[in-house]
């Protein structure tokens, strides 16, 4: 059926047949996908109901560790937002050509992302209700009305960045394609805002990603900084740093990028997209990977190397735990698997290969988490002013099986958006060069009509 659908359509380029051909038919295999999705969401979404009903007993969570893994989450979905930036921003400022048939992909996790992102922190609040009396009882003194703002802020400008960089190509998908649903002929339609790719419409596009490349870049910055300052500003050991902002910057870069490499190997699969995904498009995300590391590295060292050297009070109670009590092992993962040892093999140059470095990203990705985990939990468990006589219940954090479900349909939810929006639209630009030529010739074309 799908490559029936495909041949009745009347494309004028290889390069259009091979990205909008996805668009056209539903596979199987997509169709189980999507519902194994939905039933991890269902789960978690019966946990949280639990939640709701019961309040936030339900969870691991006490006086002690009134954060667990929901900020984890909260922190790593803010981390790979900012891969948007990095690749729509940074890299398009500085015109790495060879970065253009990921940008897009970056933007979609980025959207993905900071939603998840958004809608965590949501449910980290207990009752939801109390969102609004954020808003409501607005404080700026408060380091939680920055991240509020912030957030917005980039939610805002990287949904708008997605969507004019999309926009000829929805147009083209309006054109094109004519074996497909009414409903979704209709949202091209309708998102395509009658864009006919005339030259005054693409001025006014190039100008506006310009000004949103540079406005994007302080502002995703801003985003994880704010975040970080959300921990340095409460008196936990570990927080107490002014080294928590690029600290923090510095990691969510390179799970980022790790994410990227992950994303590009499946979709270059699944979509059948070799061509235009080639490995030196790995190749040179495993060398940018590495650099990102190396920075993350350093300011690891510098994270630790001060506390571990006095070895003083709580601040050393916390860095033993670390290193050798009941979180070395997830420590230790972290520092080798997540991060000193894929900078040694992605040094090499066979490592940077499609499936080496699919392999690699992977490891990143989970050490990328396990350090959320391991900023957030050991820190809340040891207070600089304990509690006296506590029930022993507040000494540990074991999450609680609704706490698992929750976050396991964060990541269900994650993947349910980037799928939803890869399908409905091309994750490779069809019209971008095209676009470009008549950018060149723009201000003579202006003059004459003028």
């Amino acid at each position: 059926m799908r490559k029936e659908a495909i041949k009745q359509q009347k494309f004028k380029t290889v390069r259009e047949k091979d990205l909008l051909s996805h668009l056209i038919s539903t596979s199987l295999k997509y169709k189980l996908w999507m519902v194994f999705l939905l039933l991890v969401i269902l789960f978690g979404s019966y946990a949280y109901y639990r939640q709701i009903r019961y309040g936030l007993i339900v969870t691991a969570m006490r006086d002690y560790t009134s954060w667990g893994i929901y900020i984890s989450n909260f922190v790593f979905f803010v981390a790979i937002s900012l891969v948007g930036s990095l690749f729509s921003s940074i890299l398009k400022l500085n015109k790495n050509e060879w970065a253009k048939p990921l940008i897009r992909v970056s933007e979609i996790i980025a959207v993905s992302a900071i939603i998840c992102a958004s809608v965590i922190i949501i449910i980290d609040m207990g009752r939801p209700d109390r969102f609004f009396y954020v808003i409501t009882h607005f404080r700026i003194q408060s380091p939680i009305i920055w991240d509020v703002i912030i957030i917005s802020t980039y939610l805002v400008i990287s949904v708008i960045l997605l969507y004019i960089s999309i926009l000829p190509d929805i147009a083209l998908c309006r054109d094109r394609l004519t074996e497909i649903p009414n409903w979704k002929k209709r949202l091209y339609r309708i998102l395509a805002i009658n864009w006919t790719n005339h030259p005054k419409q693409i001025a006014i596009l190039n100008k506006l990603s310009k000004i949103l490349w540079v406005a994007v870049l302080p502002v995703a910055f801003a985003i994880h900084t704010v975040t970080s300052w959300l921990f340095a500003t409460t008196w936990r050991p570990g927080w107490d740093s002014t080294n928590l902002g690029p600290y923090f910057v510095s990691g969510a870069f390179m799970a980022g990028a790790a994410v990227i490499i992950f994303a590009m190997y499946i979709i270059r699969i699944q979509l059948k997209l070799k061509t235009y995904i080639t490995e030196s498009h790995f190749d040179n995300m495993g060398k940018l990977l590495v650099l990102l590391s190396l920075i993350y590295l350093y300011f690891n060292i510098n994270e630790y190397l001060g506390p571990a050297f006095k070895m003083v009070g709580v601040e050393g109670e916390h860095i033993t735990e670390l290193f050798t009590g009941k979180y070395a092992p997830l420590y230790w993962f972290v520092q080798l698997c997540g991060l000193i040892l894929p900078i040694i093999f992605l040094v090499i140059k066979r490592m940077r290969k499609p499936l080496p470095i699919f392999i690699i990203s992977m490891f990143v990705i989970l050490g990328a988490w396990f350090k959320r985990f391991l900023i957030v939990i050991p820190s809340l468990q040891h207070p600089y002013l304990p509690i006296q006589g506590v029930d022993e219940s507040y000494l540990h954090y074991n999450p609680t099986w609704e706490e698992w479900a929750i976050t396991l349909a964060s990541f269900a939810s994650l993947l349910l958006i980037i799928t939803v929006l890869i399908k409905l639209f091309p994750v490779i630009p069809v019209q971008e060069n095209e676009l470009v030529s008549k950018t060149i010739v723009e201000p003579n074309i202006l003059k004459n009509e003028e």
